[in-house]
């Protein structure tokens, strides 16, 4: 059975309702959620932390977790991705929604390695599959139904 890479991923909700997305670094008009593997010996809650101050520059205590949901999967197109501990198939995720504080700091993108060029709130409904590889798409669809109640 292929094996699949640990993932967490961040639904950041905004004091308006408002969801982040972001737009990767190398690949203009390519808007996602923040994202990324947990490491060996790492909880999915310590990869989480980790990777929302890695990527959108949020130290812990600036966000509440209000929901998480996971097991969902996607498969990586072709024969895999090489990553720093083997192959991999794809990925299993958990997505994490959470509330970002009132006077939490500014999304930062200046991190590096940097994931992200740019950033933006919009109401779920407004999120677009075209936004996205085919093969994140399922994935994306199932959690926004999920979630947000919103059908793409």
């Amino acid at each position: 059975m292929a094996e699949l890479r640990p993932n967490v991923a961040l639904l950041l909700l905004n004091s308006e309702g408002r969801l982040l997305i972001c737009e990767r670094f190398k690949i203009r008009n390519a808007w996602q959620f923040p994202q990324g593997g947990v490491d060996e010996g790492e909880s999915l809650d310590e990869a989480l932390v980790r990777e929302v101050e890695e990527e959108v520059g949020l130290p812990p205590g600036c966000y509440d977790i209000e929901e998480v949901k996971g097991g969902y999967q996607y498969f990586y197109p072709g024969k895999g991705v090489k990553k720093k501990s083997g192959r991999f198939a794809g990925q299993e995720q958990t997505y994490y929604q959470c509330r970002l504080h009132e006077g939490a700091p500014e999304i930062d993108l200046s991190r590096e390695p940097r994931e992200f060029r740019d950033y933006r709130w919009i109401v779920p409904e407004e999120f677009e599959l075209d936004w996205l590889p085919d093969f994140k798409r399922e994935v994306y669809r199932e959690v926004m139904k999920d979630f947000f109640e919103v059908e793409l």
